[in-house]
């Protein structure tokens, strides 16, 4: 097994990632393939359902398979339930994890969550969980990392946006709303982090094949019942959705020394959605 002093082989060879939301999904994906290259892996999960939102998160038991597929590469893995707006809760399993691990060079801020309605009925409750977790859990883990980031001498901070981070896609206000939000996060975080080798960029996803998609009911009757809005949400290239592995693809890039000085950047996985 390669260790924390850069031997062995794979494109993050050596370095430790953390990924949110890493219990299934994307994150699965995200920890899974990182460890494939070479890391080592701090996997985050929340591990409990979230009121108002209307389709089951990870379990438990669905985060150790990460761990244990993690482990299958001949990684190191640290797990904690955690959620991402309990900023003290997140800064705790961090430094726990970088203390088992003995650094930090990547971070995946990936944990969020999605409610489908008009704007009329985004109650007060929708928009705390929404932003709370997509926005705010964002921030958290943002500044959870970056001690640990700077320490190593530098790294990569990345932000999982959505192609509704770049357009009003109309029905996913508290979504849509949080994903810009972490556009102008990750140029804030850009500017001031340069000058101590850290580099942020988002990624922007059209809809993805994950269990958040297949939980999301309705959005094709509210479209139905505008059909204006209808090419806001279709893909230039002929596929209705993306895979995990396709995201998981950018995120190793701009991981990797390969993207060493891409910082700042807004990079879309959308099959030209956002060309439309």
């Amino acid at each position: 097994m390669s260790g924390v002093d850069g031997t062995g082989s794979g494109r993050v060879a050596g370095k430790v990632a953390l990924v949110t939301g890493a219990a299934r999904g994307q994150g699965r994906s995200h920890a899974v393939r990182l460890a494939a290259e070479g890391a080592d892996v701090i996997a985050l999960d929340i591990c409990a359902d979230i009121e108002g939102v209307p389709y089951p998160m990870g379990t438990a038991a669905e985060l150790a398979e990460t761990a244990r597929l993690v482990r299958g590469s001949g990684r190191r893995a640290v797990t904690a339930a955690v959620d991402v707006r309990d900023g003290a809760e997140l800064r705790a399993a961090v430094t726990r994890g970088v203390e088992a691990l003995g650094r930090l060079d990547i971070a995946v801020a990936n944990a969020g969550v999605c409610t489908i309605q008009r704007w009329d009925q985004v109650t007060p409750a929708v928009w705390d969980t929404v932003l709370g977790v997509n926005l705010t859990g964002t921030w958290n883990t943002c500044t959870a990392a970056i001690p640990h980031l700077v320490t190593s001498g530098g790294g990569s901070l990345i932000l999982i946006s959505s192609s509704a981070g770049l357009k009003g896609q109309p029905f996913l206000a508290p979504y849509s709303i949080a994903k810009h939000g972490l556009v102008g996060m990750m140029r804030v975080l850009a500017n001031e982090l340069a000058s101590r080798s850290v580099r942020v960029n988002t990624v922007h996803p059209t809809g993805v094949d994950t269990p958040m998609a297949a939980g999301l009911g309705g959005l094709g009757a509210l479209i139905a019942a505008d059909p204006g809005v209808g090419p806001i949400f279709t893909n230039g290239l002929p596929v209705e959705l993306v895979t995990v592995e396709d995201v998981t693809n950018a995120v190793l890039y701009l991981a990797s020394d390969e993207a060493r000085y891409v910082t700042g950047a807004t990079l879309a996985v959308d099959a030209g959605a956002g060309a439309r």
